[in-house]
């Protein structure tokens, strides 16, 4: 079971976005995934239209190590995509997990109860230092940072989530494995005077640094992107062909590429997708 983390001290970045897509892309794919929404501010969890839904969620599994997947799971309409939602709004669990003995590596210790039930983990996480979003690093694989071709954005990404990461790397004495690190820029405007300046800086700056890394796919600016969220769809189902007249790759074409960066393992099941895959609209659940 592979568990991927998408992390961003700054808000905005496209964390959510990003989850919901991979998550409702590799379940296409025939792998069975679950997205986790760590977020106090649930979006990830009101994003895909539910098949069934459980009372229980986020909170449960951290606070009381509740992992029975017929009390904390809910299933979406897209076949093989399973969620536990956020329930936290208060964030009360940050709370919790500062002052428990295993705070940062409790959802660590958590998953291997999901590892005879899927196939890949998604964690979503609040865009902001927190003890919950320390121990989701630390209980993943990789972790994908979205980063808009911004300078200011790239600053607060090196101040910020870098700087967390290289917070956490005393836990290699535990025994700990950190994960390694994907940058992936977000929203980008080809059009834009800086954005190649930008790439051209970040490229150079990791060159050096054997633990993070920029992603050679990059994500457009694009309106198939935004409307996604309002459909409740994957982007691959809502963008299967290039836009009429359009010289950039569809949304479908995108997301399977970053897919295969992130997991080449699964690159044969990507490249089995069929690209002609038709918009499905959710049925409303009645749960």
């Amino acid at each position: 079971m592979r568990v991927l983390s998408l992390v961003s001290t700054k808000g905005g970045a496209g964390k959510t976005t990003g989850a919901a897509n991979l998550g409702g892309l590799m379940a296409d794919a025939g792998l069975r995934a679950l997205l986790l929404d760590l977020d106090s501010q649930p979006t990830l969890s009101s994003y895909y239209t539910l098949q069934q839904q459980r009372k229980l969620g986020v909170y449960e599994l951290i606070a009381q190590n509740l992992t029975a997947l017929d009390q904390v799971v809910s299933s979406t309409v897209i076949n093989r995509l399973d969620i536990i939602l956020s329930n936290d709004r208060a964030g009360h669990l940050n709370t919790l997990l500062l002052h428990a003995p295993d705070g940062r590596l409790r959802l660590r210790n958590l998953l291997p109860a999901f590892h005879d039930h899927y196939d890949l983990v998604i964690l979503d996480t609040q865009g902001a230092r927190s003890v919950v979003v320390e121990m989701a690093i630390l209980a993943s694989d990789c972790v994908l940072c979205p980063l808009p071709p911004e300078m200011l954005a790239a600053r607060e990404l090196r101040r910020g989530t870098l700087g967390l990461l290289e917070e956490l790397e005393p836990y290699r004495h535990l025994g700990v494995s950190i994960p390694t690190v994907k940058l992936l820029l977000n929203q980008v405007n080809f059009n834009r005077r800086d954005t190649q300046l930008i790439m051209h800086s970040l490229r150079t700056s990791l060159e050096q640094d054997a633990h993070v890394s920029l992603c050679e796919t990059v994500i457009p600016d694009r309106v198939a992107y935004l409307n996604v969220a309002s459909l409740g769809l994957p982007a691959h189902r809502v963008e299967p062909h290039p836009p009429h007249e359009s010289r950039g790759r569809c949304a479908a074409e995108v997301m399977q590429a970053l897919a295969m960066e992130l997991f080449p393992e699964w690159r044969a099941h990507l490249v089995a997708m069929s690209s002609t895959t038709k918009v499905k609209l959710p049925i409303a659940s009645n749960t």
